[in-house]
């Protein structure tokens, strides 16, 4: 029983997409038969040698449900119970995890304004201090988000003078790679290298975002700074009993190109879009388009006319700045439908 209607399209979110065919596809030929479960199984084993192919041999896999459960779980792998860890303001960790990493991590956020989404050395000072203060809990870890919230994105040299800064501070360093596979199609470049050989030390690799049905994992790159995800991870409630049908969705993402198809293509109907409405009077921009989001503000009254056929998010009402969302379905039509109609409600509004 089909209980929506599959012809309806927006750009809420690249969470409203389906489920890639080809990972469907996985999922079906993980199915039947008996496996090991917790992950003692030959998809779970096949997903570490295909992660270990994309940040080196001392990478460590763990497979979890969600990106929260992800980033809390791995961020707890690398503090103490007085770690603190600073992340941009506009950080999902920040914002949009209702609280988790206070609440289930016990960990302190130490937020920082930044101008793009993007820490550097001398944002990350604006925290990082106060160490050996035990009035203060203790800032060990940073946190940043590859491609960012804002839709921007870290070159390989910043990430490496950031991580370079971070640990002669003593704060381990963490990627949250939600978008990770729109980030490295958009760089030109593997994950390596903004990760690994930039001296990251943990990564959540994302897969929902990018066609999974719900699958994500946590990336350790450094073991030397990760202790006791084995426990964590069931502790938090991250692991799954029947692991094989989480890891064959990152099997199926990850082991070929489908990651790098799939994030290349919502990336390309985002510059579609940003392009299609660049010249209309009334909208402007808030940041590059770098990756699969495109932020813009909008004159009065027009968002709430588009989102009568496309539903998209205010990323801040009262700057009448939206977000829109590309996907790995998001077609040409959809993108072409979209802004015709933004140019035709922004006429209107534009013409009083």
């Amino acid at each position: 029983m089909q209980l929506h209607d599959p012809a309806r399209r927006g750009f809420a979110s690249d969470n409203y997409s389906g489920v890639h065919p080809e990972v469907l596809d996985a999922l079906a030929d993980a199915n039947g038969g008996h496996q090991s479960s917790y992950g003692n199984d030959a998809y779970t084993a096949r997903l570490a040698e295909v992660v270990r192919g994309h940040f080196g041999e001392q990478a460590e896999t763990f497979p979890v449900f969600n990106g929260t459960g992800a980033n809390v779980t791995g961020l707890l792998s690398v503090l103490p119970r007085w770690g603190g860890v600073v992340c941009a303001k506009s950080a999902h960790i920040n914002v949009d995890e209702g609280g988790a990493p206070e609440k289930v991590a016990g960990l302190k956020l130490y937020p920082v304004d930044t101008p793009d989404g993007k820490l550097t050395p001398e944002l990350l000072d604006e925290q990082a201090w106060g160490f050996g203060d035990e009035h203060r809990a203790q800032p060990l870890a940073v946190s940043i988000t590859q491609s960012t919230e804002l839709g921007t994105l870290y070159t390989p040299d910043e990430i490496a003078a950031l991580t370079e800064h971070a640990h002669a501070l003593g704060l381990a360093v963490h990627v949250d790679g939600a978008r990770l596979s729109n980030a490295a199609a958009a760089l030109g470049v593997g994950f390596a290298a903004f990760t690994t050989d930039a001296g990251v030390d943990l990564v959540t690799l994302g897969g929902t975002k990018n066609g999974a049905m719900g699958a994500e994992a946590i990336v350790v790159l450094d073991p030397e700074r990760c202790h006791g995800l084995t426990f964590l991870r069931k502790t938090h409630m991250q692991l799954a009993s029947k692991m094989r049908f989480v890891s064959a969705q990152l099997v199926a993402l990850y082991e070929g190109d489908l990651w790098l198809r799939s994030a290349s293509h919502a990336n390309a109907m985002a510059a579609r879009l940003r392009a299609a409405v660049e010249n209309v009077d009334g909208v402007e921009f808030a940041y590059p388009t770098q990756a699969n989001g495109v932020f813009a503000r909008l004159p009065a009254g027009v968002a709430d006319v588009v989102r009568q056929r496309f539903f998209f998010y205010d990323w801040d009402a009262a700057a009448r700045e939206v977000r829109w969302m590309c996907s790995f379905d998001t077609t040409e039509a959809d993108v072409d439908a979209f802004a015709a109609l933004i140019r035709q409600a922004c006429a209107r509004a534009v013409q009083g």
